[in-house]
């Protein structure tokens, strides 16, 4: 077996189902669970429609690069979305099986082995634990670069010592941040596109959350966009990661594209029509129909808006947290309760069957700290009446103590 299998930790939601081992929730409490980011809105009809009524591609194989249709899909709407010309359908969209899958699989592609210095992967931390485990298993090292309230959650490039972007072959960005919602900004684009262009490491760009915001006005920046106005009219050394999953409320359709620099999407593609991961026409049809729709986002957006501003406030009277830029998390602070957040976690569910994430699981110690440590994830992914009843609860819980 590959050795670096056994550098993986436990995924966050198998430590959480340890920590609440041995203890039982009241039973007269219904579940709450905001503790996994799995949007728990309808998914739209139009949607369900388009896959049931494609269901006769099934017959046939698909292709890696998926159908034309797909392709030009999400050019558009990369068009749309962020105000810049349509990219190339043809050579730099590549549609995938959700953001997931891809963002483990570009480290795969990407990491190449050196004799005398093992390759560097940066990464966020807190993280998506897929950018750990894709960069351990491709044989690189991860170094973790953490983002804290001190700094307002933006990420240091300047920080970085020059030795690690000496050995550093990927970068992993996330923006809208998960769990902290931050969303990069274009100063902080254009000191990494020059590390980039120093260090020739690719940026993999994780935007998966980047449709959910709060004013319709000013969406969230992302990586083409900066790329764009900053004159990187070729995406040089960069790939965005989106995804269907968030923006549509359609987590089972595992659906989602890569768009960016065409020579490195080139190798990817490669890459990828060996390790067989096409996806299937009729969610490739779908896709293409959510691809085009806004108004169902738009919903979906009000939604989250609606819980936001009902929600926040009565956390915040008790916990250390605001309204994020983007993304459907509240990354509290659980410091002033006394509780450290494994045993805050713990302690909502046993009292008030509310399941929340500890932070800590979500981090690793770097440069002397674990940075989700007194921090809880706080997914408000259920209906309004379920989250607003699950910040009651909580406000509750933390008077008692």
């Amino acid at each position: 077996m590959n050795p670096n299998l056994d550098k993986l930790q436990s995924y966050p939601f198998e430590k959480l189902r340890d920590l609440f081992a041995g203890s039982a929730p009241p039973a007269d409490l219904a579940e709450i669970r905001l503790h996994i980011g799995e949007p728990q809105h309808p998914t739209p009809q139009f949607v369900k429609d388009k896959l049931v009524a494609s269901l006769a591609g099934l017959a046939s194989y698909p292709t890696t690069n998926g159908s034309d249709a797909l392709r030009q899909a999400i050019a558009d709407w990369i068009a749309r979305r962020y105000g810049i010309p349509a990219p190339d359908a043809a050579s730099q969209v590549l549609p995938v099986n959700g953001s997931r899958e891809a963002l483990f699989a570009i480290a795969q592609a990407v990491i190449a082995p050196r004799k005398h210095a093992q390759p560097v992967v940066i990464a966020p931390n807190p993280f998506y634990q897929i950018y750990e485990g894709a960069a351990l298993l491709a044989g690189a090292r991860p170094f973790f670069l953490n983002q804290t309230p001190a700094d307002d959650f933006r990420m240091d490039w300047a920080g970085v010592p020059e030795e690690i972007w000496q050995d550093c072959q990927l970068v992993y960005v996330c923006s809208p941040g998960n769990p902290t919602g931050k969303v990069m900004q274009l100063d902080e684009w254009k000191l990494l596109f020059e590390f980039a262009d120093r260090h020739g490491f690719v940026i993999a760009a994780d935007e998966c959350y980047s449709e959910i915001y709060f004013d319709e006005a000013q969406p969230p920046l992302g990586g083409l966009q900066a790329a764009r106005q900053l004159g990187r009219d070729d995406y040089r050394n960069l790939i965005m990661f989106s995804s269907l999953s968030k923006r549509s409320n359609v987590p089972g359709m595992r659906s989602g594209f890569v768009a960016g620099d065409a020579d490195l999407l080139k190798k990817f593609w490669l890459y990828r029509t060996y390790q067989g991961c096409a996806m299937p026409p009729p969610v490739q049809a779908a896709s293409a129909a959510a691809w085009a729709d806004e108004a169902h986002v738009r919903d979906n957006r009000r939604l989250y808006a609606e819980k936001f501003a009902q929600v926040t406030p009565i956390v915040a009277r008790h916990l250390k947290t605001a309204k994020p830029d983007a993304g459907f998390y509240l990354w509290a602070d659980v410091s002033p309760t006394g509780l450290s957040d494994t045993e805050f976690a713990r302690e909502l569910r046993r009292q008030y069957n509310v399941t929340v994430l500890p932070g800590s699981y979500l981090a690793r110690d770097a440069a002397g700290i674990n940075p989700g440590r007194n921090f809880v994830r706080i997914a408000l992914v259920a209906g309004v009446e379920e989250c607003l009843e699950a910040a009651h609860r909580i406000a509750a819980f933390c008077e008692s103590l």
